[in-house]
């Protein structure tokens, strides 16, 4: 198969976690979620790591240069070479550039960018009702996924809880930013030629197979 570079983007809660690791079992290929990415550069101690730690210890947003750095340091470090996936980098405009300047330093360029677009009432229904066990962190869903005994987990019997940022205002809230931070990402890279829509309301196995069939798509292209 040929390299293939790939954004996804989408509302929080929109499932690009669970598109992005099932696309990483099918191309084989690194998925990039940017929190796992910035904790394992602090865990590694790497420069931009350390860097990285000082303001997550404050609380603080980590800059644009020092995350830059830290998907710098993944892209060119040979993991990469055959093909990636990022979730939530870039988040605006100025990432984007940065991105593109430090793939044409190493001779590459991005394939596409997959929006998953879910509209803002379906992602508060989804966010809100989800509902995580306080021992090992599995997730229900009151609606799509309840437990056998409501407020128990299957599994280890722990009580479930609502995280804070799932609160219907907080997620409100996150969903602002997105649309603030994202709307010029989505118009960056469809002005590119790159942006490509998937419906994201539906079964997380049907968007999956509209994702896989848009990369064939690309990969044919690719070839």
């Amino acid at each position: 198969m040929a390299e293939l570079n790939l954004i996804l983007l989408g509302p929080p809660g929109s499932g690009k976690g669970t598109q992005g690791e099932r696309l990483q079992e099918d191309l084989d290929c690194p998925y990039y979620a940017t929190g796992d990415i910035l904790r394992a550069a602090v865990k590694e101690g790497t420069e931009v790591g350390r860097a990285a730690k000082e303001y997550m210890d404050r609380g603080d947003l980590v800059p644009d240069e020092v995350l830059i750095g830290i998907i710098s340091d993944r892209l060119g470090s040979g993991e990469a070479d055959h093909g990636f996936i990022l979730d939530g980098f870039p988040r605006t405009v100025v990432q984007a550039e940065a991105l593109d300047a430090e793939l044409g330093e190493l001779g590459r360029q991005l394939t596409a960018v997959v929006l998953i677009d879910v509209d803002d009432d379906e992602i508060v229904n989804r966010l809100s009702g989800r509902r995580v066990c306080q021992d090992k962190g599995h997730v229900y869903h009151v609606e799509y996924n309840p437990p056998a005994e409501e407020g128990i987990c299957d599994v280890d019997g722990s009580e479930l809880y609502t995280r804070d940022d799932d609160r219907p205002e907080v997620v409100r809230h996150r969903l602002e930013q997105y649309h603030d931070k994202t709307a010029p990402l989505v118009d960056y890279y469809k002005k590119q030629g790159l942006l490509n829509r998937v419906e994201g309301a539906d079964d997380p196995d049907r968007v999956g197979e509209k994702i896989r069939t848009l990369v064939s798509t690309l990969s044919l292209e690719e070839g």
